[in-house]
């Protein structure tokens, strides 16, 4: 377990993501690899309430799905769930009138009293930040969030909302999740990376393995797969530093009897600020997988080449 920064949650060192549950895996299926993620030690889930507005199920079911499988199973006391708002098609941004209603939402369909973690899905420029983060603190006021975070923030935005935080009656953001991954490098490392170090925030990266990707599943001559992701990965990654990248994980993996997916959230896990990388599973196999990493230990030569092939 780690200590995410500011709270007194004690989350493990993989974010299980929610995205697929009603997507790409039905609720049986979605029960199956819950179940396989705490039994193998981990506790922190992650989804949102927009997830599953492209299905026929439409948004909300990746929180429903998780609900009924918390109480089919009696565990809430035992799990960190964090969800979203501001990116839903029926009640867009964070002003306080939303966030209100989302929240509502949202506890409804995870059967629970309170979020422990609540981000704010994506910065909202039509919403002053007050607003946003007084609405956040009246919502941990009322017992119905413990704890504000950011998802795709800018660093002056970020910065701007932390100076806002320190003020009475306004919640203080505990944690960053940045689109961050060995591919996807730029837009954190640097002002955002240096924005979470100053202020002590924690970074919880979604798309940890590059949706995928950085799992060996996608290869250069290659087996089509069917998935609805495999588009945008070949358009991202099908090129010489991708292949450079997998390459180099596949020989690690070798090295240390893993599998390339567990290489690549070690990297993450060990860089600065990370607290714990989201990373999502449609079978018990590769919850196996993913949870691999949190028994590997990468050389400091592994983790330079790891930088010199992907920076």
């Amino acid at each position: 377990m780690r200590s995410l920064s500011n709270t007194e949650l004690e989350v493990s060192r993989l974010c299980l993501g929610g995205n697929v549950f009603g997507w790409t895996i039905d609720e049986e299926r979605s029960f199956e690899v819950l179940d396989a993620y705490v039994q193998a030690g981990g506790n922190f889930i992650d989804t949102a309430d927009s997830y599953g507005h492209w299905t026929a199920a439409g948004a909300g079911i990746s929180e429903r799905i998780i609900g009924r499988w918390m109480a089919s199973r009696s565990n809430r006391e035992q799990l960190v769930i964090a969800t979203k708002v501001g990116m839903s098609r029926e009640r867009p941004g964070l002003s306080e009138g939303a966030i209100r209603e989302a929240i509502e939402g949202s506890l409804e369909r995870l059967g629970i009293d309170t979020v422990d973690l609540y981000y704010a899905h994506r910065d909202d420029p039509d919403t002053p930040l007050t607003q946003t983060l007084v609405t956040f603190q009246s919502l941990i006021d009322e017992g119905k969030v413990r704890y504000a975070a950011a998802s795709n923030y800018s660093a002056p935005r970020l910065e701007q909302a932390l100076e806002l935080g320190e003020l009475d009656g306004t919640a203080s953001y505990v944690a960053l999740q940045p689109h961050y991954n060995l591919l996807e490098r730029d837009q954190y490392e640097g002002e955002l990376a240096e924005v979470c170090t100053r202020h002590r925030l924690g970074c919880l990266p979604y798309f940890g393995l590059a949706r995928g990707f950085l799992t060996g599943k996608y290869r250069r001559g290659g087996p089509d797969i069917d998935s609805p992701r495999a588009a945008g990965i070949r358009e991202s990654y099908f090129n010489e530093r991708g292949f450079a990248v997998l390459e180099a994980l596949d020989q690690i993996a070798v090295e240390h009897q893993t599998t390339p997916g567990a290489v690549a959230l070690a990297w993450l896990s060990v860089q600065p600020t990370v607290v714990a990388p989201i990373a999502s599973a449609t079978s018990i196999e590769q919850v196996a997988e993913l949870m691999a990493f949190t028994e590997l230990e990468l050389t400091p030569a592994d983790v330079q080449r790891l930088d010199a092939l992907s920076g």
